[in-house]
């Protein structure tokens, strides 16, 4: 074997040693711990009860229908104001009517039964119908939240009573007579706002 394969051998062998305590150096301790987060919304259910707050007949100017009604927080999250949107259809009987139903109803919100000669908010459903919905936010349910500490509680409900009524102009309003109005209320709840947790 000559010198040059005999330095050939030895840097071959030189390199494999080296490779062998290269390969070495990777080998340390470890160790590993894993991280298991949930993000669970939570829910708003705004319920009302009952459901059809008036459905009467037979109305003349005059007749006043007072009515309580519940809404109810059964979700898991504090509800920080509630909207209320305004719709309704005239049926008129006889086809005759120059003036709008609704402008003859007035409604009264008031805040609890000791103080029903003293409504918070007072209306017809015509010019509730237009209003926007957080405008009734305003006037009805601000001052209702402010008792109950600025929200509806989750898991609570509270009162609400209110007085529509056939307002008697004093003048001839027999174009009225045996129509109907059909009233829909939307009660929209808002979230409290966010906060660091």
């Amino acid at each position: 074997m000559g010198l040059k394969q005999k330095l050939g051998l030895g840097v071959a062998s030189a390199a494999m040693g080296l490779a062998l305590i290269g390969g070495g150096t990777y080998a340390y301790f470890s160790d590993t711990e894993v991280s298991n987060n949930v993000f669970a919304a939570g829910s708003l259910d705004l319920a009302m009860n009952p459901t059809t707050i008036v459905n009467v007949d037979n109305l003349k100017p005059g007749d006043t229908m007072l009515r309580e009604f519940d809404l109810m927080n059964n979700g898991s999250l504090d509800i920080g104001t509630i909207d209320l949107k305004t719709g309704y259809q005239v049926v008129d009987h006889g086809n005759n009517n120059s003036d709008d139903f609704g402008k003859h109803i007035r409604v009264n919100f008031l805040l609890n039964a000791d103080k029903l000669d003293v409504p918070i908010f007072s209306t017809t459903l015509h010019d509730l119908q237009n209003m926007s919905p957080d405008v009734i936010e305003g006037h009805v349910f601000t001052p209702w939240f402010i008792e109950k500490g600025g929200k509806l509680a989750a898991g609570t409900s509270d009162k609400l009573y209110v007085q529509f009524e056939f307002v008697d102009n004093g003048q001839d309003q027999n174009q009225f007579q045996k129509d109907k109005l059909k009233l829909e209320w939307t009660f929209e709840a808002m979230q409290t706002e966010g906060k660091a947790r």
